[in-house]
């Protein structure tokens, strides 16, 4: 009988499942989206037995569908949105409280009084990371200050927290864990010692019998219940998003750089064996580790990407569906000098402006859903241009700079030919997209796959990389250094809306 790897891709809006077969194919897919709750401005939140109920229906979905036996799945990966701060306790396995989803900028005051203080340096240097509501700290500390006797529950070790790979594989497996990717992203991890830092649980309020025990991200940490599938699965492969996407896209060498087009653009560029801080406010974090090995990754974030097509659709309604709106942008030859500065829940990186709000600028009578639309796919790409430009400062200023070649785009949005097109020519360089897109899954696979023996080496998954397209730069260099003066006076306008 055939055997396949299982990835749980659990993002930010849906939960998917996907088998793969050996040669890194797709076997099949299915996908829930699950609600999202927004109860205040600037407040993201979502129910955690919702994100478990939707990754465990399409996970027996896809095995149904495909008439996939469980004993033919030699593992599960699991890759998941990340920061999102999900608190449970311990023995009944209940959520005390809803996650805190990674956009969520509630917690913003309690990063301000810190930065007040002078921690911030100090918190880069130990985790890499900017100090920013983005990362699970705050909105930890958050939920055991406001949830009625939670400090004290936890004090007393009666509480368990994750990020959402810790709480699915405790619904898969009932061990608490988390991988070093993940760890990297709550602001409590020392990338340099690979463990958990006793002056940030101090700076942060936070009782070490919370967490998790920190795991490889390739190696069996349990099995599956036999009773959720009908055989019990290893699950031996766990990253965040966009470290599974770095590693599904083979961005296995120093300078390789991809950049995932989702819910949010992630942009990442592969450093190697010693993590190197950024001097341009971009992140220093853990790539994987597997075989004892730890690769790190330099990261810009952007809070807005495909989430801004889902607002022209939902909060507009200028659109039926997300697949509509490359026709209606194409169907204008530019944005007519519209920018749209989607800063919803504030500004990423390089700004980290937690008071910047969304806006629409160069708007005149003659401006369309058509330009608004451009304007929306158009600010996906100046993001990530911004975020490209820091990282080549940073590239610029260490001791072992590597050439830009090319960027490998993955995520739902990189099927839009007409972004990747604008992107390519913001960047001045090749942008070029994969036979398989879903690269966040099959890096997940990837990792658990290695840890069985599934694959033997990471080169033998680069070899089954492959190109569906290639977007080659045609914009002059005059016309790209216009545009790029344009959006930074956006930006600009949009900041610190709220403060």
């Amino acid at each position: 009988m055939k055997k396949y790897i299982l990835a749980l891709d659990q993002g930010t809006t849906s939960s998917r499942a996907i088998l793969f077969d050996h040669q890194g194919r797709i076997c099949g897919c299915a996908a829930q989206e699950f609600p999202q709750h927004f109860p205040h401005p600037g407040w993201v939140e979502h129910d955690p037995q919702d994100i478990w109920r939707s990754q465990l229906v399409v996970a027996r979905k896809v095995l149904a569908d495909q008439h996939v036996d469980a004993r033919d799945v030699l593992a599960i990966g699991v890759t998941n949105q990340r920061e999102t701060t999900v608190l449970w306790d311990r023995q009944t396995g209940e959520p005390i409280a809803p996650a805190i989803v990674w956009q969520d900028r509630r917690t913003a005051d309690i990063c301000d009084a810190l930065r007040a203080d002078g921690k911030a340096k100090k918190i880069a240097d130990i985790s890499g990371l900017e100090l920013d509501a983005y990362f699970s700290a705050t909105k930890l500390k958050w939920l055991l200050d406001q949830v009625p006797g939670a400090r004290a529950k936890a004090e007393q070790g009666e509480l368990a927290f994750g990020t959402v790979d810790s709480w699915l594989v405790y619904q898969l497996t009932g061990q608490h864990v988390t991988d070093v990717s993940n760890a990297a992203r709550t602001m409590l991890f020392n990338i340099h010692l690979m463990r958990w830092d006793y002056d940030l649980l101090r700076l942060f309020g936070i009782p070490e019998q919370l967490l998790p025990q920190i795991v490889s991200s390739s190696e069996e940490v349990g099995t599956t219940h036999p009773g959720l599938f009908g055989a019990a699965i290893p699950v031996a492969g766990i990253a965040g998003d966009q470290q599974a996407a770095t590693f599904g896209q083979a961005c296995h060498q120093p300078g390789m750089v991809k950049n995932t087009y989702g819910t949010g653009c992630f942009m990442l560029m592969h450093l190697g064996q010693h993590p190197v801080a950024s001097h341009n406010r971009l992140l220093t974090t853990v790539g994987w580790r597997v075989d004892g090995v730890t690769d790190y990754l330099l990261e810009g974030s952007v809070f807005m990407g495909g989430a801004t097509v889902q607002w022209l659709r939902d909060g507009l309604g200028i659109i039926r569906s997300s697949a509509d709106v490359e026709a209606l942008a194409a169907s204008v030859s530019d944005s007519d000098g519209v920018f749209m500065v989607p800063a919803f829940v504030g500004l990423g990186a390089p700004h980290w402006d937690a008071y910047a709000r969304g806006a629409l600028f160069g708007l005149s009578r003659g401006s369309t859903r058509a330009h608004i639309a451009r304007a929306a796919l158009e600010a996906i790409a100046y993001q990530s241009a911004e975020l490209m430009l820091a990282m080549q400062r940073d590239a610029a200023a260490s001791h072992r700079p590597v050439p830009l070649v090319e960027v490998r785009a993955d995520g739902g949005a990189a099927r839009n030919d007409l972004l990747m097109q604008f992107q390519a020519d913001l960047l001045g360089v090749p942008v070029v997209r994969p036979r398989v897109t879903e690269t966040t899954a099959l890096g997940a696979a990837y990792l658990a796959g290695l840890a069985v023996g599934f694959w033997d080496s990471q080169e033998e998954i680069a070899a089954q990389w492959t190109c569906e397209r290639r977007f080659e730069p045609s914009m002059s260099a005059e016309r790209r250094a216009e545009l790029l003066h344009q959006w930074s006076r956006a930006v600009e306008r949009s900041k610190a809306w709220q403060a």
